[in-house]
Parts: structure tokens; C-alpha cells; sequence
């Protein structure tokens, strides 16, 4: 059971809790981006066992009324035991998913990820998604593949060029990982800039097709001016626990997904959550203390 300290960043253990959840952010016009905790199996047996979970909920979704789709991790699908492990299981999500016209978002792990989990993207991006216009890359409703880009690794502007005309989606962060100064920028001063530089590169280039994840009120109000200047569509992102009100205000304006994950392996994520930002700790407690 998860305590009430942790519920505030974990739907549940169960998919019907996590649907639960859902259903109750669907009610504040907030969609919802479902994962199954788990990542870096080093054997095929949790593999098969979270992908067979994915498309049971897949099928879940599909048979509901409820604005969800899901997010799936490279390791968490064998990337760890070899990328053709890693592809063969996606697929069959992918392919599953594509049949019941729900989304499917790639979730980007840390660098030595990047160029499997892009080539993957692409390629069932352009399997299932099609060439699409920008109106129906909607994550409900129609299917499709995204894959998350992170704007720390000084490679991501070469690699939203190749993006562009994916007929897919990209959800832009800043970037958890803790990166070699090799690859990676690690002042947070430098992150913004390129965050904001590649929000402004997706605008102007891309059609449609945008996700904005992000927390920071200025890489939000700088993607609300974008989209008024070029017209592009996009939707904001966020992980479920964090700046909850900001999410319900959106809301009422725009499209609004919140990241929410569910499992029985919620111990590690609560932890990173909580390590990531001392406040989150703070937020969580409130929530119990009632203060």
C-alpha cells in the first residue's frame, strides 16, 4: 500500500487505481499520460511482463471514456538486453495501441539511450502515425507515437532538425539525467537557453505535434507567446504532484497532460521526486498535514 506522502506523485499500484486517477483529472479538463513503473531489467521475463501490462492497458483505455494515453521507457522494454529486444517489444505496444487509436509516448532515459530510442521513434512513428496533419496529432483518439528530447545534451538541436517532419510528437524537458560535461550542459542557466532555443526552432518548424514539459512559469508563458506568434499547435506537460494548480489553470485554456505513473515499484520514483526538488517533500506533506 501506498502511503499518503507518495500518493501525491503515484496513482496507485493497480491500472484500475491509475485509471481511477484518471477519471478524476479528467474532471478538472486535465488528460493524463499513464506509465507503468519499472526500467533497466537485465532479463526477458519483467520485459514480456510489463509490455503485456502496456497492452492490457492499452485495451483499458480504448474500452473507456477517459482522455489517456500511456508512456513506455527503453529499458523498462529491454533496450538493456539489446535494441532488437527493446524494438520487438515496442511494437507489439505500439501496434496494439495503433489498432485501438491510443498514444503512445517514448520516454528518453539518459544519453547512452538517445540514438535507439530516436531511430525507434522514427520508425514506428512513420509505421503507425502516418502523414498526418497538425489537427489530428492529438494524443486521444487517434493513435500515434512521441519521444522526449531533453534540452541539457548539446546533440538535441542536430536531433529536433531530424524531427521536424516526423509525423509524430516531441515533448521537449530540460533534462534529469546527471550528464557528462562532455555531452551535456550543466549550468541551469545554459539549459534555459537551450530549452527556450529549441521551443523556438519546434514553433517555427514544426507542424504541430509539440509538447512543452516543463514546471517553470517562464518556459510556460515563453510557449504561450510562441504559439501565438506562429499559430503551431502544442499541449502542456507535467508530472502528477507538481504545480497542480498551474496544471488546472492551463487547463481551462489548453491542452494539459499530466505525467502519472503507477506501480508497485513507486519507492524509487517517490524518492527521486522528492530529491529532485526539497519543495515536493514540503507539497507532499501538506497534502497529509492538511497545512
Amino acid at each position: 500500500m501506498i502511503p499518503p506522502i507518495a500518493r501525491r506523485f503515484v496513482a496507485g499500484e493497480s491500472p484500475a487505481e491509475a485509471l481511477d486517477h484518471v477519471r478524476k483529472a479528467n474532471r478538472r479538463n486535465v488528460k493524463v499520460i499513464v506509465n507503468l513503473l519499472g526500467e533497466h531489467y537485465d532479463d526477458r521475463g519483467p520485459v514480456r511482463d510489463d509490455a503485456a501490462a502496456y497492452r492490457s492497458l492499452v485495451a483499458d483505455i480504448a474500452a473507456s471514456d477517459l482522455e489517456a494515453c500511456i508512456s513506455v521507457k527503453p529499458s523498462q522494454l529491454g533496450l538493456d538486453l539489446g535494441e532488437d529486444v527493446f524494438r520487438e517489444e515496442l511494437e507489439t505496444i505500439v501496434g496494439t495501441a495503433a489498432d485501438r487509436g491510443i498514444f503512445v509516448w517514448i520516454d528518453m532515459e539518459d544519453h547512452t539511450t538517445t540514438d535507439a530510442t530516436l531511430d525507434a521513434y522514427e520508425e514506428f512513428a512513420r509505421k503507425y502515425g502516418g502523414e498526418r496533419s497538425a489537427s489530428d496529432r492529438d494524443s486521444d483518439g487517434t493513435g500515434g507515437v512521441g519521444v522526449c528530447v531533453q534540452a541539457n545534451l548539446k546533440r538535441t538541436r542536430n536531433d529536433i532538425e531530424r524531427l521536424a517532419d516526423v509525423p509524430g510528437k516531441v515533448r521537449f524537458v530540460k533534462g534529469a539525467y546527471d550528464e557528462p560535461a562532455a555531452i551535456a550542459y550543466t549550468d541551469s542557466s545554459r539549459v534555459n537557453t537551450e530549452y527556450e532555443a529549441l521551443l523556438e526552432f519546434a514553433f517555427e518548424h514544426f507542424d504541430g505535434g509539440i509538447a512543452v514539459g516543463s514546471h517553470d512559469p517562464a518556459m510556460i508563458e515563453r510557449a504561450i507567446d510562441l504559439h501565438e506568434e506562429y499559430g503551431t499547435d502544442f499541449e502542456f506537460q507535467m508530472l502528477m504532484g507538481v504545480r497542480e494548480d498551474a496544471q488546472y489553470e492551463l487547463a481551462r485554456e489548453y491542452d494539459m497532460w499530466q505525467y502519472a505513473p503507477y506501480g508497485n515499484r513507486w519507492k524509487s520514483y517517490f524518492y527521486r521526486r522528492v530529491m529532485e526538488r526539497k519543495e515536493n517533500l514540503w507539497f507532499a506533506l501538506r497534502a497529509i498535514t492538511g497545512r
